[in-house]
């Protein structure tokens, strides 16, 4: 994907994040992992996915590449 790909979907889930409201903001995103499972089909990966995801949210360094530090 390219960093303009990238910007345009982040983009799109931020908007729909916003338009969901506080509210309906946590279901979204609850609805879109599960899609994403599905569609990566590949527990190790997704496992993977969580505790990089999880590393983020906990203050410590992103294990990601420069694009996701700059967001």
């Amino acid at each position: 994907m390219t960093d303009s790909e990238l910007d345009r979907v982040y983009t799109a889930l931020c908007e729909a994040l916003s338009a969901a409201g506080e509210a309906g903001a946590l279901p979204l995103l609850s609805r879109f992992a599960l899609l994403a499972m599905l569609q990566i089909d590949d527990p190790a990966t997704i496992e993977a996915l969580i505790g990089r995801a999880a590393r983020r949210t906990d203050g410590g360094a992103p294990a990601d590449s420069d694009r996701l530090r700059q967001r």
